[in-house]
C-alpha cells in the first residue's frame, strides 16, 4: 500500500473542503427552487379554483346552464352546446368581463338550427266615425271559402262606403290554424254590428273592445255576440255603456216596517258610489244595492251630503229622503217623535253643504176625510187609457185629453173628467207630471191628490222606476210627496224575454222529435208533408237571438258512400234554404252532410235505416257545452226527447207591495239568467 506524502495529504484535503461547500451551495440551490415551484404550484391552484367559481356562479346567476366552466393555469374553459348563435356570444361576453379575453377557450357548440316556425296569424279590426282601418298578417292561401286578404278588405269597405281603408295587411304563405277562418268571420261580423269598436282576432281568442249607446244596447249586443261565437274561439267581450247624464240627480232612501232600502240611487264617481253604498250597508239595507253612476251631480261632496242623510234616516227609525240635484225634503214617519226630529233636522240641515236646501216634515197621522179631490188614469193592458176624476176647467181637460194622446201613442183614449174650480193650486201641473210618469210603465194607474201622486204598475223595463221618479221630483218640486209602486216584469222586457240559444235548440228538438222531415225517395226534394214542419221550425227560430246552429244531413247504407254524402249535403242544404224562403235569419247556420258516417241505428233493418235517413239540428258555438240528440222518428220510445233545462229563469225584481213614497232607482242589475246546456235535435 503506497503512503502519500505529508504534501499530498495535505492537498488532498483541501480539495475535499473545496468539494463540500460547493455541493452545500448546489443543495440549498435545489432546495429553494423546490420551496419555490412548491409555492407557485399552489398559488396557481388556488387562483383555478377561485376563477372556476366565480365564472360559475356569474352564468348560474344569469340562468345559463348549459355551460360547463373548467380551468387550467391561467386558462378558462368553456364547452357546452347553445340554443342559439346570440346565446353563445352573450355567455362568452360574459365571461369576458370577469377574466381576460385571452385566457378564454371557446369551445361551446350551438344547437342545430330547426325549421322556421309559422307565424302568429293576427288581424285587428278599429271602426270609429272616420272609417274602417284592418292591419295585421294573414294566411297568403286560405281555405276555400274562407276569407282571404281581398275578399276582407272588400267585405269591410261596405261598412265605410265612400272612404278608402289604408293596406296595412300583409300575408305569409303558411297553412292558417284550424278555427282561423272561424275566428276571422266572426270579428267581420263584430265589426258589422259594433260602429265603434276594435276587434283583435286570432285563431284562438277574439277580443271584442267597444263602446255602445245605452246599457239596454250593451246587454244586447253582447247577448248576441256570445251566440254567435264560434267553437273552440275564446271570445273577451268589453263593451262599455257611456255613463248617462241624470237630470235630475236622485237619491231616495227609505226606512220602513219592510226594513232600510233604496227606491234610486246615483252617484258621480266609483269613488261616491262606494262611499254611499257603505253608509247604507252600516244603516241596514241587506244584499247588493244598485247604484247608478252617472254625470250631472250639483255638487262634488255629493257623496259625503247623502251619507250623512242615510245616517239621519236611520237615527229617526222611520222615514224617507230624497236628493233631486240640490233640493232636499225629509219626511219623518208618523211614529216619529217631535224631539228625535228636531233632533235630526237639526243635525242635518248643519252637516249638509251649503249648496243643498232642505225641506223637512213629520208626517201626521191619517185621520178620515171624506171625498178627497182626485185625478185618476188607469192604463190596461189592451192598451186603453181611462181618465177620471177632477180638473179645473174646460181648458184644462182639453190639454190632458190631447197630452193623453200624445204621450201614450196608440192607445184609446177615453176622457171622463168632471170640472172642479176649487182644486188647490198646482193641479194642473201635478196631473200632467204624472201622466208623463205614467207613459214609462206598459200598464198601470196614476192617483193625483192635494198630498199625494202615486205611480203604479208593471214595466218591462229596469230602468223604468229611476225614470219615473227622475220625472216627478223635477216636476212637482221640492217637498212633494209621490210614491212609485212598480213591478218589473221580465216577460215584457223586450232584451229579456228573448228565448236563449238552448231553449230555441229544446224548442226545435221538440219538434223533431214529434214529426220528421221527409223527402222525396232518393232526392233532396223535401216532401209536401214536412211543409207544416218546416213551418213550425221557421216560427220558433224567427223569434230566436243570432246563435250558431248546424243542420246536418244523414243517410243509411244503401248505396255508394260518395252517393250517400252528396246526398245527405243536398238534403241539409235544401232545409237550410226552406228555412231561409221563410224569412229566417240562417246567418249563423251551416248545412253539412255527413252520408253514412254516423249511424244511430242498425242498417241491417227497415227500421235501421228509416231512422238513420235524418236531419239534425245541433247547436254549435259558446252554448253548445254538451250535446243531447232527440229521437229520430220511430225510436223515441228508446231515445225521448229532450226537455229544456230544469233551471228557471232568476225573477227580476219585484217591487209589488212598495207603498212607501219612493223614487224608482234609475238602474236596476238583474240576476244571470241561468242557461241551459246545448242541445242537439235529430230527425
Amino acid at each position: 500500500m503506497t503512503r502519500l506524502s505529508l504534501t499530498e495529504t495535505k492537498l488532498l484535503l483541501l480539495h475535499i473542503r473545496k468539494l463540500s461547500s460547493t455541493t452545500l451551495a448546489l443543495l440549498a440551490f435545489i432546495l429553494a427552487a423546490a420551496v419555490m415551484f412548491s409555492v407557485a404550484f399552489g398559488a396557481a391552484l388556488v387562483i383555478e379554483s377561485r376563477t372556476e367559481k366565480v365564472v360559475t356562479a356569474r352564468l348560474a346567476e344569469a340562468g345559463i346552464s348549459w355551460i360547463t366552466v373548467a380551468t387550467d393555469g391561467l386558462q378558462v374553459r368553456l364547452t357546452g352546446t347553445a340554443p342559439r348563435e346570440a346565446d353563445r356570444f352573450r355567455a362568452v361576453n360574459m365571461v369576458g368581463g370577469l377574466v381576460d379575453t385571452s385566457r378564454i377557450r371557446d369551445g361551446l357548440d350551438v344547437a342545430p338550427t330547426t325549421g322556421i316556425e309559422a307565424p302568429k296569424f293576427s288581424v285587428q279590426m278599429l271602426r270609429t266615425e272616420d272609417g274602417i282601418q284592418l292591419i295585421g298578417l294573414m294566411p297568403e292561401k286560405p281555405v276555400d271559402g274562407s276569407l282571404d286578404e281581398a275578399m276582407l278588405t272588400e267585405e269591410a269597405s261596405e261598412l265605410a262606403p265612400g272612404t278608402e281603408l289604408p293596406d296595412m295587411l300583409e300575408t305569409a304563405d303558411y297553412p292558417a290554424p284550424e278555427t282561423w277562418n272561424a275566428a276571422l268571420a266572426f270579428g267581420l261580423e263584430a265589426l258589422r254590428r259594433l260602429e265603434r269598436s276594435k276587434i283583435s282576432v286570432a285563431a284562438d281568442v277574439v277580443e271584442v273592445t267597444a263602446i255602445s249607446d245605452s246599457e239596454e244596447e250593451k246587454r244586447k249586443l253582447e247577448g248576441e255576440l256570445r251566440g254567435i261565437a264560434p267553437e273552440g274561439v275564446r271570445l273577451v267581450l268589453d263593451i262599455s255603456a257611456p255613463r248617462p247624464v241624470i237630470t235630475p240627480f236622485t237619491m231616495r232612501f227609505v226606512v220602513d216596517a219592510d226594513g232600510a232600502r233604496f227606491d234610486s240611487c246615483s252617484a258621480d264617481t266609483e269613488r261616491a258610489r262606494t262611499q254611499i253604498l257603505r253608509a247604507a250597508t252600516a244603516a241596514g239595507v241587506s244584499g247588493a244595492p244598485v247604484c247608478q253612476v252617472g254625470l250631472g251631480v250639483p255638487t262634488p261632496r255629493w257623496a259625503e251630503a247623502v251619507a250623512l242623510a242615510i245616517r239621519s234616516v236611520k237615527e229617526l227609525g222611520s222615514g224617507s229622503i230624497t236628493f233631486s240635484d240640490a233640493d232636499v225634503s225629509l219626511l219623518a214617519g208618523s211614529d216619529v217623535s217631535q224631539e228625535t226630529f228636531d233632533k235630526v233636522v237639526g243635525d242635518l240641515e248643519t252637516g249638509l253643504p251649503d249648496v243643498f236646501s232642505l225641506t223637512s216634515s213629520l208626517e201626521k197621522k191619517e185621520t178620515a176625510t171624506q171625498g178627497p179631490a182626485e185625478f185618476t188614469a188607469t192604463l190596461g193592458e189592451d192598451g186603453k187609457l181611462e181618465l177620471r176624476g177632477r180638473l179645473t176647467d174646460e181648458t184644462q181637460r182639453q190639454a190632458v185629453d190631447a197630452f193623453a194622446r200624445s204621450a201614450f201613442a196608440g192607445a184609446e183614449v177615453l176622457t171622463a173628467t168632471r170640472v172642479d174650480e176649487t182644486l188647490p193650486d198646482g193641479w194642473p201641473i201635478r196631473v200632467l207630471a204624472g201622466l208623463k210618469a205614467l207613459a214609462e210603465v206598459d200598464n198601470g194607474k196614476l192617483l193625483v191628490r192635494a198630498d199625494l201622486v202615486e205611480v203604479t204598475g208593471v214595466t218591462g223595463s229596469t230602468a223604468a222606476r229611476g225614470k219615473i221618479t227622475q220625472i216627478l221630483s223635477g216636476e212637482l218640486g221640492q217637498g212633494q210627496t209621490f210614491k212609485v209602486n212598480v213591478r218589473y216584469d221580465e216577460a215584457l222586457d223586450p232584451v229579456a224575454s228573448l228565448p236563449t240559444p238552448e231553449e230555441c235548440a229544446a224548442n226545435v228538438n221538440a219538434v223533431i222529435a214529434r214529426t220528421k222531415i221527409t223527402f222525396t225517395p232518393s232526392s233532396a226534394e223535401i216532401a209536401t208533408t214536412a211543409r207544416p214542419v218546416l213551418d213550425e221550425l221557421a216560427t220558433i227560430l224567427s223569434n230566436c237571438p243570432p246563435m250558431q246552429m248546424e243542420i246536418g244531413g244523414h243517410t243509411d247504407a244503401q248505396g255508394s258512400e260518395g252517393g250517400n254524402q252528396a246526398l245527405s249535403q243536398a238534403r241539409a242544404e235544401a232545409v237550410l234554404l226552406a228555412l231561409q224562403g221563410r224569412r229566417v235569419d240562417v246567418s249563423g247556420m251551416t248545412a253539412t252532410g255527413y252520408g253514412e258516417a254516423q249511424p244511430i241505428a242498425d242498417n241491417g233493418t227497415e227500421e235501421g235505416r228509416e231512422a238513420n235517413r235524418r236531419i239534425e239540428f245541433v247547436l254549435k258555438g259558446a252554448h253548445a257545452t254538451a250535446e243531447t240528440a232527440t229521437p229520430a222518428a220511430g225510436e223515441s220510445a228508446e231515445r225521448p226527447a229532450p226537455a229544456a233545462a230544469d233551471a228557471t229563469p232568476a225573477a227580476g225584481p219585484d217591487f209589488s207591495g212598495d207603498t212607501s213614497p219612493s223614487v224608482a232607482p234609475t238602474e236596476k242589475t238583474l240576476a244571470p239568467k241561468p242557461r241551459p246546456e246545448g242541445l242537439k235535435a235529430e230527425e
